[in-house]
């Protein structure tokens, strides 16, 4: 049986379909870090937000300053 560990939501003015995945990708893992969790499994159907964080140069210029 898995738990249920919590939600999140933040305000990102108008942004892209991308950007905004990567930004709720960035907040999850930061989330995660703080709860000290060393074991996540993060699921995500957008094929250009997985390469976004497997190549580096592939990550929009505003997140990639978070």
């Amino acid at each position: 049986m898995r738990e249920f560990i919590g939600a999140f939501s933040a305000f990102l003015d108008i942004q892209t379909a991308l950007i905004t995945e990567v930004y709720g990708v960035i907040y999850a893992l930061e989330e995660a870090q703080k709860l000290g969790l060393t074991n996540v499994w993060l699921e995500c159907d957008s094929a250009l937000v997985c390469a976004a964080f497997t190549v580096r140069t592939n990550v929009p210029w505003m997140p990639r300053n978070q």
